[in-house]
């Protein structure tokens, strides 16, 4: 079986100040552009979804969904677990959860070593404890750069954090065993933090995965009738110039982020975490 395990549920970020007042739209330099070999295009029978895929948290895994999405290994597979609130996962081909491609399993990547370069955004008081905040858009906790000082390849170990709208990979028992099977988080599940690869995060979509057919909770969320599909998965370097979506994100680390995130942590007062904060995206073209 792959994976199990709850939710919860993420807000956005809040259009306000605390004074009531609109924030100051953002500067065009607070805004980065997807590459588009780690925008992931996912078409599916209740629409499209867009990912951006994260290479710095888990390399290995960034490269195997990038494969196999424009080998249209994903064209036509379906949504074959969808537990309300959790996740949705796919990828498998044989539609049960226990199917996989023919390349060899991915080893895990519940870590990785974040360095000054790796454009770490910190999030005050995002988690109780520890230091936590957003690579690109997948949020993640960490250690401090100053203990980059005292490591031999000056890096420090972190963690992607399954937020509403990460990317992860499923696995069987064994930690080593991701192989094709991916998952959609639609609420915040911090039971699965160091247990499974988290390497990326919803820009756009949300509202398709939750909408996409739910299983069972007796038959942990297996869609036996009629599951929705992925009808097509190319990243967007892929596609024709024509079809391809280009992402805009309001960059973590810019003054008009931290603002946001500001506010919302105010709003939310001692019930806030990181989790709390969805990417800000602009979407054009496809």
């Amino acid at each position: 079986m792959k994976i199990a395990l709850a939710l919860a549920a993420a807000l956005t970020l809040l259009p306000l100040t605390a004074a009531g007042q609109s924030t100051p739209p953002p500067a065009a330099t607070d805004w980065r552009t997807v590459a588009p070999e780690n925008l992931l295009v996912i078409d599916t029978s209740k629409g499209r979804i867009l990912v951006e895929v994260e290479p710095r948290a888990a390399p290995r895994h960034a490269e195997r969904i990038r494969t196999l999405a424009d080998q249209g290994f994903y064209d036509g597979l379906k949504f074959h677990r969808v537990m309300t609130g959790f996740m949705a996962q796919t990828g498998d081909p044989l539609g049960t959860g226990a199917g996989g491609s023919e390349l060899a399993d991915v080893a895990a990547e519940f870590t990785f070593r974040r360095g000054r370069d790796a454009g770490f955004a910190p999030v005050e008081g995002g988690a109780p404890t520890g230091l936590v905040g957003l690579v690109g858009s997948l949020p993640v906790q960490t250690q401090p750069d100053a203990q980059m000082m005292v490591t031999a390849d000056f890096r420090v170990d972190a963690s992607g954090l399954f937020c509403t709208g990460v990317l992860g990979m499923a696995r069987s028992g064994d930690p080593n065993s991701a192989n094709s099977q991916f998952f959609l988080m639609m609420g915040d599940n911090a039971v699965l933090n160091g247990q499974y690869t988290a390497f990326g995060r919803i820009l756009q979509g949300l509202d398709v995965v939750r909408a996409l057919k739910a299983g069972s909770d007796a038959e942990d969320g297996r869609v036996t009738v009629d599951p929705d599909t992925m009808t097509r998965v190319r990243t967007a370097a892929a596609l024709p110039e024509a079809e391809r979506p280009v992402a805009r994100v309001l960059d973590a680390r810019s003054a008009a982020f931290q603002a946001r995130a500001a506010e919302t942590r105010a709003a939310r007062g001692r019930q806030f975490s990181v989790c709390d904060l969805q990417p800000v995206v602009e979407i054009t073209g496809g």
